[in-house]
């Protein structure tokens, strides 16, 4: 048996395909506006909806690309119309619909339809965070363009950024729809041909080269080496320079420059802050369809208090604030008391010693210092001048210190 969620303005439509569906078996839900729709399905988690095009609120396809938008879209849709067109259903399907039911709607039809979504129900879009729906900065539309247009080549791509950035969720916009990712902190263990087939057509994706010993560089280098006989494309991630890599962490030059044959630069959090509201929405809409947290709703408010935040500590810190806003509010809008609470707790939190000791010197010092510069940072806020005074260095050497560790230069227009 499963949960239908009913969407249409019609009493009588309503009621007839409730009655059907329950002489099925499963159990109808019924909304006769886009409203009430939002309200049951945030509450309900249905596993499927019939949705109605024309509505006298919101239209369907806009109540489908607003699920879309938000995260919500973690179950097959099948839109229904009695004025449908052609163009109408290749728009529903290219946004997010499985099907298309055009009215009056023949019973066997309505039945095969719902037995085949509710048996693909693998086919309904992922929970996963995506950044194909976002784009309000130019910073972050110029980015997917540039990645769009580099997705048709197979040539291996290093992707550049500072730390927290995430990287795996722009290397997924060179992943054609339906093609496979392959990624993972075990991916470099154990190298194999078969790792090569899994990311056939798709993209085997590296994380930071910086925190790659001798032994995965070597597995890395055989994945590179055999990924063009499998159509893998090797797409890596790195928040140094290649000179770096190779001066500080003993990268071989060649594999390096097979690495980096095409390179992007990717823009830090605060250089596409249009975005952050969507972006936090989405992150906490991942949170309630997972039962994390009961419902909640960022009001205005936090949602500018956010975005005009710095984020030092990009993507990551952003996911970390949004969590302990889901999980600590009290009520279900989240105002900007409780942004103000969590920003200021995570400004005065502690760098992690997230370093291993065992490493050679050279490689242990610099992991102390780029933490050590990182939380200085991100405690007072990205200013360059008052980093200069809590560390004791000059602020030309700072300048340089930071530029050498890979890591964001703060605020410049203090003096």
């Amino acid at each position: 048996m499963a949960q239908i969620l009913v969407v249409d303005d019609e009493v009588g439509i309503r009621e007839l395909l409730s009655e059907i569906l329950a002489d099925e078996g499963h159990q109808v839900m019924l909304a006769e506006s886009a409203g009430e729709a939002r309200r049951l399905r945030e509450r309900q988690r249905p596993d499927l909806v019939l949705l109605d095009i024309w509505m006298p609120d919101t239209d369907g396809i806009s109540l489908l690309k607003e699920w879309g938008a938000t995260g919500q879209l973690g179950m097959p849709v099948v839109m229904m119309s009695g004025h449908g067109t052609i163009e109408t259903a290749v728009e529903a399907t290219r946004i997010g619909a499985l099907d298309y039911l055009e009215k009056p709607i023949a019973l066997q039809r309505l039945l095969a339809t719902v037995k085949r979504a509710l048996r693909n129900t693998e086919n309904a879009p992922s929970g996963e965070l995506s950044l194909a729906a976002l784009g309000r900065s130019p910073a972050l539309v110029e980015t997917r363009k540039r990645l769009a247009q580099l997705a048709q080549s197979a040539a291996p791509l290093l992707l550049r950024g500072e730390r927290g950035m995430r990287p795996e969720l722009f290397a997924r916009l060179l992943a054609a729809a339906g093609a496979p990712f392959v990624d993972g902190p075990g991916l470099l263990e154990e190298p194999s041909t078969e790792t090569l087939a899994r990311a056939g057509g798709g993209v085997l994706f590296v994380g930071d080269l910086a925190r790659l010993g001798r032994a995965a560089q070597k597995n890395l280098e055989f994945l590179l080496a055999r990924a063009d006989k499998h159509k893998a494309r090797v797409v890596s991630y790195s928040t140094l320079d290649t000179r770096a890599l190779t001066d500080r962490h003993e990268f071989d030059p060649g594999m390096l420059a097979r690495l980096a044959e095409l390179v992007v630069k990717l823009p830090a959090l605060r250089d596409f802050a249009e975005d952050v509201p969507d972006l936090a929405a989405l992150m906490l809409a991942r949170l309630v369809e997972a039962r994390a947290c009961a419902p909640r709703r960022l009001a205005v408010a936090a949602q500018n208090a956010l975005r005009h935040h710095s984020w030092p500590g990009n993507l990551v810190e952003l996911e970390s604030v949004v969590k302990n806003l889901a999980l600590g509010a009290l009520d279900e809008d989240i105002g900007l008391e409780d942004v103000e609470r969590v920003l200021a707790a995570h400004s005065g939190a502690a760098a992690p010693p997230e370093f291993a000791l065992d490493r050679p010197y050279r490689e242990a010092r610099e992991a102390f210092e780029r933490l050590y510069f990182e939380h200085l940072l991100a405690r007072e806020n990205g200013s360059m001048s008052r980093v200069a005074e809590r560390s004791g260095l000059e602020r030309t050497h700072l300048y340089r210190k930071l530029k050498a560790l890979g890591l964001p230069v703060g605020r410049r227009e203090e003096t």
